[in-house]
């Protein structure tokens, strides 16, 4: 059961009571991630993102500590979705070619005779940048076509990033996220190519579940670097389009935990919070329209449906931010306090420390913040998900002060 609990300064929060004992979290085990791990591992440009600790910054907002996992170093994509893209494309290849996923991993598709097969397959999705990013970097790596659908708006920058990142031919389409996403349905059930979309409706859940297990990797390494240093996260903030990353991580970290499991955020714009809306009405609710704003990659009208589930039962809270949030965070980001790194980090990344800093920042919202428990014993940990994947907008916003706080 969620009930608005704050709306102050442009942040919603709608608390949730968590049931994850009605729901099945078994898909999200630590089987599964040493599966999807273990084929991870096996790409020659594989490395462990970092984890990054703020101690400056976790001492300025009178917490115990804030880890950020540094998703903007992933494969040199700038993004955490080559993750999903390369194991869904991984499992498809496997089924197509009657090929043991368990047995086999990416070194058997650096094979000559395998290559000449899997240069017959091609593979189709829609995106907002760095999800068709990481399946165009995925055909490359297994020798396959595939074609990338775009919504209207997408800045140049992110165009031509899905272009440099693997072969895949690149369209800007006339139509918002969703109807995008529906052309390249059209285009695959037409071709007979193959559609690799993080996101499911009746009838196509097989897919984007492999494309959830991919995160799990990210997840189990984050688990792995916060324990390493000393701690066990008390609450996690996850940014959401569709929700399919969210739903993942959130389902690995309660299953990892268990009875130490952290209270975990659905963090959105404003403007498309598809997911707000259905914990809200407790079912799966749209946004319509063309909504419009800076976090590109989370700007999606309609909730990944296999998911929901686990969006519904595990969250303790839905939250909603400004457009200005996201910038503000990206300037903390890029000019931290203390001896903190810098983080590179785009606008989606950036949107759950934006959450953080409202919650901690702003008095008007002091009643959110008790509720969510966030103190002195707290232990926060954030995916920065993308660097500056526009960089023409990142330094509009980090050098030049684009989107101020009101």
């Amino acid at each position: 059961m969620a009930k608005k609990l704050e709306e102050e300064c442009g942040t919603k929060v709608l608390m949730n009571v968590p049931e994850v004992d009605q729901v099945d979290l078994s898909a999200f085990s630590e089987g599964k991630a040493k599966e999807t791990r273990r084929f991870h591992e096996s790409i020659p440009a594989y490395n462990r993102t970092p984890l990054v600790q703020l101690r400056g910054l976790g001492g300025k907002l009178g917490v115990k500590g804030i880890f950020v996992k540094n998703e903007a170093e992933r494969f040199g994509m700038k993004a955490f979705k080559g993750l999903g893209g390369t194991y869904a494309m991984f499992r498809i290849l496997c089924r197509e070619l009657g090929l043991d996923p368990g047995k086999v991993d990416f070194s058997e598709f650096q094979k000559a005779d395998v290559r000449e097969k899997t240069a017959k397959y091609t593979f189709v999705t829609a995106t907002d940048g760095n999800h068709g990013k990481g399946v165009s970097w995925a055909s490359g790596l297994f020798g396959a076509h595939a074609y990338v659908y775009m919504p209207k708006g997408t800045v140049k920058a992110r165009e031509e990033a899905v272009r440099q990142a693997g072969p895949a031919e690149v369209t800007v389409t006339d139509w918002n996220y969703d109807d995008t996403v529906k052309y390249a349905k059209k285009m695959s059930e037409e071709h007979g190519w193959f559609l690799i979309q993080d996101t499911s409706w009746d009838g196509y859940e097989e897919i984007p579940g492999w494309i959830m297990d991919g995160y799990l990797t990210m997840a189990s390494e984050a688990a792995e670097q916060t324990e390493a240093a000393g701690e066990i996260p008390t609450h996690v903030f996850l940014q959401a389009g569709v929700g399919s990353m969210a739903g993942a991580v959130a389902g690995y970290l309660v299953n990892h935990y268990g009875e130490k499991a952290p209270k975990i955020m659905i963090v959105e714009p404003d403007v498309a919070d598809c997911i707000f809306r259905s914990g809200e009405a407790g079912e799966l609710c749209s946004v319509d329209g063309a909504p419009e704003t800076i976090m590109a990659g989370l700007n999606c009208g309609t909730p990944c449906k296999s998911i929901w589930p686990v969006l519904k039962l595990v969250p303790a809270a839905y939250i909603t931010c400004k457009d200005y949030a996201a910038a503000h965070a990206m300037r903390a980001y890029a000019k931290p306090a203390g001896d903190d790194p810098v983080i590179v980090s785009g606008e989606s990344g950036a949107s759950t420390m934006g959450a953080v800093l409202m919650l901690l920042e702003r008095p008007e919202l002091e009643s959110a913040r008790k509720a969510l428990g966030l103190g002195a014993d707290s232990v926060i940990l954030l995916i920065n998900t993308e660097g500056d994947t526009d960089p023409v907008s990142y330094r509009n916003i980090v050098e030049c002060g684009a989107y101020p706080l009101p």
